[in-house]
């Protein structure tokens, strides 16, 4: 029986890049959209005619669908005991795909990580990877030696993608984020903020907007900085171009949501020094606020501790990494640093405070 369930395990784990495809394909469709236009439930055929669906695929629609119930991004309700083709089952949201809904639509995100040519056809080198001696990443391996941060300036299509994503999840995430903690302290006492690698300012907003005696700026690159939109330019938040392995501007607080995780210890040792030179003394309440995974931390749910480690799998690819608990604190007392403090949040993730 234990090779009988390895055998059925074996095709599980072979077809899970199939689930990605699926949802990619549900959302290319508008199918969270349709569903939400239709109040909330709809059937096969009322998906087809609010999709476009061709009505020769009708029945492969019913088999996306199916696939997609049963890995919970949609319930189901079948009107009909004696129902054999699905025609009477009734599909409505779950958590997941209310967010892909077009109010507060997450799927710019969903995009960029299951995007063809960038995420999924990057990991199909990786047994070429790790073989290779060189100090090339798994990126740069497949995208003929350009880093990622390279290929945003060279190539259109994958920087709106970049900064679509990094918008909506920032956006999405700072909200939930401030309502789920409260600023826990976390913002107090702050006069200024500087977002370092903040894209198109959605974070340094929500920030401005909850505490709006705090002066908010963020940093990037020039491509990311001169494609922001001209609402996020209203004066709420300064956007200034600059790379923070130069400088950082001076401020009470430097907070880096996502951003060392792209990057090797050497690398995030360095951004953190460059940090520690912009923020004052912590008794005169500088600070470094960092939004990434802290591995071990939150709910020990298996999909909590699965995300995190395919999270660290995933910017394996840069050459970055999610870290444990250990591993935050070797960087953060070779960049100079005495001490943090770590706030699980959002389920998978944590805010940590470290202070110079």
């Amino acid at each position: 029986m234990l090779l009988h369930q390895g055998y059925v395990e074996l095709y599980h784990h072979g077809f899970l890049h199939i689930k990605s495809a699926a949802l990619l394909c549900a959302v290319g469709l508008g199918i969270p959209s349709a569903i939400h236009r239709c109040g909330g439930e709809a059937t096969i055929s009322d998906l087809a005619v609010k999709t476009g669906v061709h009505p020769a695929k009708l029945s492969y629609l019913r088999r996306l669908m199916r696939a997609l119930a049963s890995f919970g991004i949609f319930d189901t309700d079948s009107r009909k005991p004696d129902d054999t083709d699905g025609s009477s089952v009734v599909y409505t949201l779950t958590p997941v795909s209310r967010i892909l809904v077009n109010d507060g639509d997450m799927s710019p995100l969903l995009r960029l990580l299951a995007r063809p040519a960038t995420s999924v056809s990057t990991f199909f080198a990786m047994e070429a990877w790790f073989r290779d001696g060189g100090a090339t990443t798994l990126f740069e391996m497949v995208h003929g030696g350009v880093p990622p941060w390279s290929l945003t300036k060279n190539d259109a299509s994958y920087n709106e993608a970049m900064n679509d994503a990094c918008a909506v999840d920032s956006g999405f995430s700072m909200d939930a984020m401030l309502e789920e903690v409260g600023g826990k302290g976390i913002f107090h006492g702050l006069t200024s903020l500087v977002d370092v690698g903040g894209g198109h300012g959605a974070a340094a907003m929500a920030i401005a907007r909850a505490f709006p005696h705090v002066k908010c700026a963020v940093l990037d690159l020039e491509q990311v900085i001169s494609k922001a939109p001209g609402s996020a330019s209203d004066g709420t938040v300064q956007f200034i171009a600059g790379d923070m392995f130069e400088s950082i501007p001076p401020a009470n607080a430097v907070f880096l949501r996502h951003v060392l995780d792209c990057w090797d210890d050497d690398h995030c040792v360095k951004i953190l020094g460059q940090c520690k030179r912009a923020i004052p003394t912590r008794d005169a309440g500088g600070k470094v606020i960092i939004m990434n995974l802290v591995v071990g931390y939150g709910p020990l749910e298996n999909v909590v501790k699965e995300t995190q480690v395919l999270f660290d799998m995933y910017m394996m690819r840069y050459g970055g990494a999610e870290r444990e608990e250990q591993e935050w604190k070797k960087i953060f007392l070779e960049a100079g640093f005495s001490d943090y403090k770590i706030t699980p949040i959002l389920g998978f993730q944590s805010i940590i405070e470290v202070f110079p």
